[in-house]
């Protein structure tokens, strides 16, 4: 038996961007392991995708492509040829995109994070098709954009400094189950003497290891913040020098902070007040001080705001001039990366189709204004669970009119609907370009075994389906529509820094950056300094400055509990679901509910319980386990909804709303009752 190891990377959404060596043997994949020599993974994987393998092999993977042979949602399908496959897809496409191109959307997030597989031959299809242009929010933007008008970009201190940090925030984050080398980190900084502080609404298995919890209400940071920033004012904790310097509409933003005293934000945020006052007191008068910032802060109404006001924070105490100091949402403004060599965009020509937010895709399929969505092919996602509204999602999918095509390993809620589902490579079986939101390395991922069954990369069929396309339209037999994953891999470098013979023999390359990237101002907005006010979200007509926005959804009599739904432990997003030892240890759908919120409602632990409001019903099982506070519960996500009681899951009861800033969904922005289910 002859033993191999191949280098690559892990391909989810999660801001770790782990090297792997995954162990060959015969042509079978056997291990995968983290790459020791990789600083940032250190040779340790998460729970998740240390299975990757039995994910891989999977006795349900789809390994041909399938045609619907029942009713849509009925998961009935027909092994097909490719040839047959693809040669209707292009047909179908082709006679919609005569009429007109836009009546097509494909819908694709992050189910790969590589930039081959995820950005590359799909997005060159839907330009030359002139195809509608899909608005990437659902995770993300309202962050992003917040980070874009107050940095300048997606830009902020280095993971591994967070070890020399003196005080943390953890704020919106179970580091544990999400941000597992950040947690190596942190728990290094903590033997060296550093406080930690968890700030969440959950009572998260990464607050039970922190020093102080602020169990906050749901949507109320950007008070927090605003507070926070009105005791280092009343309190002279400021560095008035970095301030004057570095920064721009400091006195704007000082007369909006003394509006928000303790007091004030502590009835806002459901905390003692002494809490606030002394998480001020740590923050200003503590050096370094670092912010380790997540995504579940802007899942409200007011979360780009949020972010804002909470991005302002270590300028206001020249936090920055350290480099274990500062703030770390996202890095991803670093990437070296050649997208529009990869997109194409230049194949639309004069054409500007419109764009559809993928957040609403349930209101946008059953919209019946022209040009309505006749054709939609998805992939890297599972809509059907992951989209706020699920309930109008699927009604959505469920049109008989609306032809559906799905790129995926697994029959998920989304390949349920599907006319055509085509058996899509994983991560071991194709090449891949990585680049990170939690660190700055990029790291190519190398195929280690051959295709399971008559899986093709996602590359593989948009070059397969351009070719067949090629018959109606010449343009889509361009050479730009052959190139190799390899050559792509080094087209999405092109004109950087990274040498990649390096990424070939290690697996992956660092770059060359600033320890400190704002110790000395240089912030990337167009004032160059950080922007408490900004002109562009003002010409925007959006508020230049941060502020706390309630949520659209605040608690009433007929619907009383506030319900975030945050990622469960074992799974990511909706990926992960039906890998079986995972599973068994997540166990079932659960809403975590608090104690004398279940007593009031005769709820005792692991009854069934019915979760309800205005646009749905889910079904579930309650957890009395003391994670959520009280008027709050809990809903781990994302299962799929075939696995619900009644067939549904959290996004049942989520609506499509979007944030204040940066068209994102508002999923922890949700106001549910809920009753003991006879």
């Amino acid at each position: 038996m002859t033993a191999t190891t191949v280098l690559g990377a892990c391909p989810h959404d999660c801001p770790d961007t782990c090297a792997l060596v995954t162990t060959v043997e015969d042509g079978v994949a056997t291990k995968v392991q983290g790459n020791a020599n990789h600083p940032m993974t250190g040779g340790v994987l998460c729970a998740k995708v240390s299975k990757y393998a039995e994910r891989t092999y999977h006795p349900e993977r789809v390994r041909t492509p399938l045609k619907r042979s029942g009713p849509k949602g009925s998961g009935q399908f027909t092994p097909v040829s490719w040839d047959e496959a693809l040669s209707d897809i292009a047909q179908r496409l082709h006679t919609i995109a005569q009429r007109q191109p836009e009546a097509i959307l494909p819908y694709s997030y992050a189910g790969t994070m590589g930039l081959v597989q995820g950005e590359s031959m799909d997005r060159r299809f839907f330009h030359q098709l002139g195809a509608s242009l899909l608005d990437r929010t659902i995770c993300a933007s309202a962050g992003s954009e917040a980070l874009l008008h107050t940095y300048g970009g997606k830009l902020g201190m280095h993971v591994q400094f967070f070890a020399e940090s003196k005080l943390i925030l953890i704020w919106g984050s179970n580091s544990i189950g999400s941000n597992l080398h950040f947690w190596r980190i942190a728990q290094e900084a903590k033997r060296h003497g550093a406080k930690l502080v968890c700030i969440d609404p959950r009572k998260s298995e990464t607050a039970d290891k922190c020093h102080e919890h602020l169990q906050l209400l749901p949507g109320t940071d950007a008070a927090l913040a605003l507070a926070l920033m009105h005791e280092l004012i009343v309190h002279d904790w400021l560095d008035h020098d970095y301030i004057a310097q570095h920064t721009q509409g400091w006195e704007a933003l000082k007369a909006r902070a003394l509006q928000w005293p303790p007091e004030r934000a502590a009835q806002v945020c459901g905390l003692p007040v002494a809490q606030i006052t002394q998480l001020a007191r740590d923050y200003g008068t503590t050096q370094p001080a670092a912010i380790r910032l997540n995504y579940g802060v802007q899942r409200t109404r007011g979360g780009g705001n949020a972010v804002r006001a909470i991005a302002c924070l270590p300028a206001l105490v020249g936090a920055w001039r350290h480099r274990a100091g500062g703030l770390l949402l996202s890095t991803s403004s670093n990437a070296p990366v050649h997208r529009t060599r990869l997109h194409m965009p230049q194949l639309l020509g004069e054409r500007r189709p419109r764009t559809i937010n993928m957040s609403t895709i349930g209101n946008a399929l059953l919209d019946t204004q022209a040009p309505r969505i006749e054709a939609l092919v998805v992939y890297n996602s599972n809509p059907v669970a992951v989209a706020p509204e699920s309930a109008q999602v699927a009604a959505g999918f469920a049109r008989e009119d609306l032809f559906t095509v799905v790129l995926e390993h697994f029959l998920t809620d989304t390949a349920d609907y599907a006319d055509y589902v085509l058996p899509a490579t994983t991560q071991l079986e194709h090449w891949d370009i990585h680049t990170s939101y939690g660190h700055t390395d990029v790291l190519l991922n190398q195929p280690a075994i051959a295709p399971v069954g008559q899986a093709k990369s996602n590359t593989q069929i948009f070059r397969e389906l351009a070719a067949h396309m090629a018959r109606y339209d010449a343009a889509f037999a361009a050479p730009h529509f052959h190139d190799r994953d390899e050559d792509l891999c080094r087209q999405a470098l092109e004109g950087s820094s990274i040498d990649f013979e390096q990424l070939l023999q290690h697996g992956f390359a660092q770059q060359s950056l600033p320890d400190a990237p704002f110790a000395q101002g240089g912030f990337a907005t167009p004032s160059g300094k950080c922007e408490f006010y900004s002109p562009a979200l003002e010409k925007m007509g959006i508020n230049p400055l941060p502020d706390y926005l309630s949520n659209y959804e605040m608690q009433s009599e007929r619907y009383p509990l506030a319900m975030i739904s945050p990622p469960a432990r074992n799974f990511l997003n909706s990926t992960f679901v039906n890998v079986k030892t995972l599973r068994h240890i997540e166990g079932r759908p659960e809403l975590e509910i608090h104690p004398a919120d279940a007593a009031a409602r005769g709820i005792a632990d692991g009854d069934l319980v019915r979760v309800f409001n205005a646009r749905g019903t889910h079904v579930c099982h309650a957890a009395v386990n003391g994670r959520a506070r009280q008027g709050v519960v809990v809903g781990l996500g994302i299962w799929w909804r075939k696995d619900g009681a009644n067939g549904t899951n959290v996004n049942e009861l989520t609506h499509q709303q979007l944030t204040d800033i940066g068209r994102a969904p508002a999923f922890y922005d949700c106001a549910v009752q809920v009753e003991r289910q006879p």
